[in-house]
């Protein structure tokens, strides 16, 4: 009788604490689970509207601000729903000085602006850290110039500003 009471007093509650305890934990689990899936869904349509904001690129840009003799351009098309291609050239007399190849894609739950000139050894990738109707703002603290691209458009006028350690430069652009 001693060992039956001690399996009813001491060991079915311990064994019903676990087996109780495992099945707790995992409904914990699967809300949170749940509540991930959840929160990954609404950042992928958050990210789905901002990237459709960026469609304000499109087209080709005529650069206003450049020196005399320069001529400078970016002109961007829309790839896929999550991908824009821009290229910028700048021509000065009959030669051509200089050209970007950009990006702006999704990436990794983020959206980044992607840089693809042949003084970077590679691509270099500026995440967006602010988005609005009006622009947006890209940052990657770790390349050494620039630090920050700024877009800003008002009607068929658009601002474009690199910046980072104490320097910046502004473009500006007319819609052609």
């Amino acid at each position: 009788m001693k060992i039956q009471q001690l399996f009813l007093i001491f060991i079915v509650p311990l064994w019903f604490t676990v087996v109780y305890g495992q099945q707790k934990g995992q409904h914990l689990d699967s809300k949170q689970q749940d509540m991930t899936s959840q929160q990954q869904e609404l950042a992928a349509k958050k990210q789905q509207v901002d990237f459709k904001k960026l469609e304000c690129l499109l087209g080709k840009w005529k650069r206003t601000n450049g020196k005399p003799g320069q001529i400078t351009t970016e002109e961007w098309v829309k790839e896929s729903a999550f991908k824009l291609k821009g290229t910028g050239v700048k021509i000065t007399g009959a030669d051509t000085a200089f050209v970007e190849k950009m990006t702006l894609l999704i990436k990794d739950n983020a959206i980044f602006f992607v840089a693809d000139v042949k003084e970077n050894k590679g691509l270099v990738y500026f995440k967006l850290t602010a988005i609005d109707a009006n622009g947006f703002t890209c940052e990657n603290a770790s390349h050494d110039f620039p630090k920050k691209i700024v877009y800003k458009q008002s009607g068929k006028e658009l601002q474009a500003t690199i910046s980072g350690n104490g320097k910046s430069i502004g473009y500006t652009f007319l819609k052609l």
